[in-house]
């Protein structure tokens, strides 16, 4: 099964395929991989043990950054996020990037932000949209209305012990009105805003 691949000059970690959301323009709604990935979806999740072997199969010189990122939210098993990224960091230096939709403490039950301090470099936030009701609209998540405001309480928390906080937007979603009110909100937060592109 497909555990680390590469996008890019990044080198991703597929950790589980669980999400609290089915957003209506997922990429996995229509295909089983990356880049040529092979199947990103697993058969069962890897053990961090499992996970940190996969690294001596690839040249780690080659990447820029790690990134967590797979067909499933990574903060789903933030032990094993969190335990892998030490590794990685330890081991070979490299820049960590965190791709996550920000409902980690909803999916977990506490702040987890101060976990990432010292571990992770980058957290990019799937924003979607600047209203809660959109939100909930776009992204069906499992934690209902409530969930805009818990992925910007995390991305103010988290800003306070990462270098840097980005949140995004899929082009083709948002009116130009919705997307200078996202770039509002990045703004009071600190964050830096990427509309990207719809693949």
């Amino acid at each position: 099964m497909t555990i680390l691949y590469e996008v890019h000059d990044n080198l991703y970690v597929n950790l589980t395929n669980k999400c609290p959301c089915a957003c209506t323009f997922c990429l996995r709604q229509d295909r089983n991989e990356m880049n040529h990935s092979g199947s990103l979806w697993l058969e069962r999740e890897p053990t961090a043990e499992e996970v940190k072997a996969e690294f001596e199969k690839f040249d780690m010189a080659k990447y820029g950054e790690v990134v967590f990122c797979g067909f499933g939210e990574p903060t789903e098993r933030l032990d094993v996020l969190l335990d892998t990224a030490a590794f990685v960091k330890e081991k070979y230096g490299k820049t960590i990037r965190v791709n996550t939709n920000g409902l980690g403490d909803l999916v977990n039950g506490r702040n987890t932000a101060p976990m990432y301090a010292g571990l992770v470099n980058i957290v990019s936030i799937s924003l979607n949209t600047p209203n809660p009701e959109r939100y909930l609209e776009l992204t069906r998540s499992k934690f209902g209305i409530g969930s805009f405001d818990a992925l910007i309480e995390f991305a103010k928390n988290v800003k306070q012990y990462v270098d840097e906080v980005v949140l995004t937007t899929v082009e083709t979603t948002l009116t130009k009105e919705e997307e200078a009110q996202c770039a509002e909100i990045c703004e009071a937060i600190g964050a830096k805003y990427r509309i990207r592109p719809f693949e």
